[in-house]
């Protein structure tokens, strides 16, 4: 299982909070270190559906990480 190459996904993770009716909320956006792509997200629900849903599809264009020995 150690020959094995796994697949994986790199974002970038951007964190800030905005005034909405008078309250401090959280904003969330993500850029995909391969494509550059950028993706708001208006609450942390909405971020963590995203991501499950990327961990279900696999990574997109079969990334691949360097070779590492495996870690527990």
């Amino acid at each position: 299982m150690a020959s094995e190459r796994r697949r994986y996904i790199s974002y970038l993770l951007r964190l800030w909070q905005v005034k909405v009716g008078g309250q401090l909320v959280w904003r969330a956006s993500l850029e995909n270190a391969h494509t550059s792509e950028r993706r708001g997200f208006a609450n942390l629900a909405d971020l963590v559906a995203f991501l499950e849903g990327k961990m279900g599809e696999g990574a997109p264009g079969g990334a691949q990480p360097p070779d590492t020995e495996e870690r527990e």
